[in-house]
């Protein structure tokens, strides 16, 4: 959607219920005014600027002067309107549409969701799994300085393993050094 059509879109809600004061609406016409290549000239500025004329008047006369111009000059609106009036600008109706029917937009927090259903515990039990396996490949190495190391760790670990696991470990590891 090109930005003259969501500009048309949102006119009706930006001039409605005074949403924008005159200080709003001065300084996006000084930065149209400013922005480099100039979007309004400064008789332009000067026009949209006038007290004489309500704020509703010239607020609907600047979107419609800058929809004739193309959509490089409603960009620009939108850019102005997004650093003068944030709020605003993440209320457009068409911004509502934009953030709905872009459904290539991540949901971070469903994917954070996703990453982390299964919990700390879940990652233990493979923590524990790869470090056993780690801890076999390096006790059945044939290097009896290796084993010697290896039965001095399966002895101070009651805790992580079972005493008659650890106990068939240090058989298998005796077995392996006396050949």
């Amino acid at each position: 959607q090109s930005y003259c059509h969501r500009l048309q879109h949102d006119m009706y809600f930006l001039t409605s219920n005074s949403r924008l004061n005159e200080q709003v609406v001065d300084k996006i016409i000084l930065q149209l005014n400013r922005v480099y290549p100039q979007i309004l000239t400064n008789a332009e500025a000067e026009k949209f600027r006038n007290p004489k004329a309500s704020l509703h008047t010239r607020l609907s006369d600047l979107i419609k002067h800058l929809q004739k111009k193309g959509d490089r000059h409603c960009q620009e609106f939108y850019r102005a309107l997004q650093i003068n009036a944030e709020q605003l600008y993440n209320d457009l109706p068409s911004r509502k549409i934009l953030k709905t029917t872009d459904s290539t937009e991540i949901d971070t927090d469903k994917e954070k969701c996703v990453l982390n259903d299964r919990g700390p515990v879940f990652f233990l039990a493979c923590f524990s799994v790869a470090a056993g396996f780690a801890l076999l490949w390096y006790c059945c190495n044939s290097d009896t300085k290796v084993i010697g190391r290896a039965s001095r760790i399966l002895g101070f670990s009651p805790i992580i393993i079972r005493r008659h696991v650890r106990n068939i470990c240090l058989l298998y590891l005796e077995d392996i050094s006396r050949n």
